[in-house]
């Protein structure tokens, strides 16, 4: 059963600056994807390694005004429909919200159509369009095409706080958004929803202040790795143990996306996060 999937995010730029980077071709090619080629208002398209089902462009632009796009997208032989709306909230700053049709949840969890990555690989895009606005260096892009899924992002932050951040629940709930119970030491639990959710990973390895990995069973192990970089803090994250030939796209990119707001959570004194508390969670290893 398909679940219509919206998603809001507050970006710190003019309606006018957000809009040339959601219709400009060199600014998607800076922040979304390998290739991109529009012409308001009859094209609008966008594809490569970056891109789901990404061999071609399988764009088709339906209805295109300042300050909204309505594009039908074939993936896995279905024609789903995304928007993006953009509303201004004063001289620097936007509203946009974005609606997907034919995202089904249970797709996301068996990666059983690249329509389940629908979720967390636009908040992923979205999380990096927000950098690209900020000037913040982008986060690791989902490569389609891999199944090499490890990234680095670098973090304005003594190592020892970036590590409590990590490991703390209440910090963790904080800048991912979403409950997190966590139990740092080897055996703990690890579960996205509290530790009364339901789906709960197991933590396998610990080395206080540098290192955790956390099982979540089918779609693998994800590990933490930290290490003091002049004076900030390198994050190094890795997924593995996975069915190479269904790589968890969708968890991948959840977790991603999860990391901009940890960044963002140490560098900026009065930090908020920019998603929409009603209308979004990033998704997660496993969610």
């Amino acid at each position: 059963m398909t679940e219509p999937l919206t998603l809001g995010v507050r970006l710190a730029a003019p309606v006018e600056a957000v809009w040339r980077a959601l219709t400009d071709p060199a600014e998607l090619r800076v922040w979304l994807t390998e290739h991109a080629e529009v012409e308001l208002p009859s094209r609008y398209e966008f594809w490569g390694r970056h891109t789901p089902e990404g061999d071609a462009p399988h764009q088709r632009l339906r209805h295109a005004d300042p300050y909204t796009l309505r594009f039908g997208w074939l993936l896995d032989g279905v024609e789903t429909t995304s928007e993006l709306c953009l509303t201004a909230q004063g001289p620097d700053a936007t509203l946009l919200t974005l609606s997907q049709s034919h995202f089904d949840f249970a797709e996301a969890m068996d990666g059983s159509s690249i329509r389940g990555v629908l979720q967390t690989w636009w908040s992923l895009s979205i999380a990096n369009l927000a950098a690209h606005l900020e000037g913040r260096p982008l986060l690791p892009r989902t490569d389609f095409t891999s199944a090499d899924l490890r990234g680095e992002l670098t973090i304005a932050a003594p190592i020892d706080r970036v590590w409590t951040s990590l490991t703390d629940s209440g910090q963790a709930s904080a800048w991912f958004g979403y409950p997190i119970g966590i139990e740092p030491w080897v055996g703990g639990r690890y579960a996205m929803g509290g530790f009364d959710s339901g789906y709960t990973a197991k933590v396998i390895d610990l080395e206080p202040g540098r290192k955790m990995s956390v099982d979540w069973g089918p779609v693998g192990v994800t590990t933490w790795e930290l290490a003091e970089s002049g004076g900030k803090t390198r994050l190094t994250f890795v997924q593995s143990g996975f069915d190479e030939g269904n790589p968890p796209y969708a968890a991948w990119s959840g977790s991603v996306a999860g990391l901009s707001e940890l960044r963002r959570f140490h560098e900026m004194a009065d930090w908020q996060p920019i998603w929409v508390a009603e209308e979004i969670h990033t998704g997660a290893p496993g969610t």
